[in-house]
Order: structure tokens, then sequence, then C-alpha cells
């Protein structure tokens, strides 16, 4: 499954149309908050279960997609972070999410 189409929608959401014509929408502070980089994961594992990081609006506020391959977008966030690859099972995954 790949996506035909991606943007921003209200400065809030990321929104994916998918080649099964399906459409998806994540919340960008999930996003952020599950971003897939080495750093993140490695700072999520350090936190208790009970932690709620609490993000600013730089840190969700989307400057950038750009697509790696036929596989994955990498984020350029406002805050400068760049470095999670989003791969499209992923980000299925994590819109069928409740």
């Amino acid at each position: 499954m790949k996506p035909v189409q991606i943007r921003v929608i209200d400065k809030k959401k990321l929104f994916i149309k998918w080649d099964d014509e399906t459409e998806s929408e994540i919340g960008l502070e999930k996003l952020r908050k599950r971003c897939p980089c080495a750093t993140c994961l490695a700072e999520r594992e350090k936190q208790s279960k009970s932690y709620i990081p609490i993000l600013n609006e730089n840190e969700v506020k989307i400057i950038n997609i750009n697509q790696v391959g036929n596989y994955a977008i990498t984020v350029t966030w406002k805050d400068g972070h760049n470095t999670g690859i989003y791969e499209y099972p992923f980000l299925k995954k994590l819109a069928d999410e409740k």
C-alpha cells in the first residue's frame, strides 16, 4: 500500500490518501510522539509508562515532507527534528489506532 496524496490539514493532522482509495488521518502530535528515529525511541524507552510528553508548537508543526524511496516519508518539524523515517505500514497502523 502506497500513498497517492499526503498533506497537512488545518495544521493539526496528516492526511493520507492510499492507492487502494482509502484515506487516513493522523494527529501531528501523535505523529511526533511516535517518531521512529533512534533518538526518540531511546528517549521513550527511558520514560515510565505513565509519562506524558508535552510538546511545544515548534515540535508539532511540519515544515516539509519528503518521500524516501517507495516505502516511507521523512518529516521536517519546525524545531529542526528530521531523522524519523515513517514507513507506510507504520503510518497506516498509527492512523488505525484509536
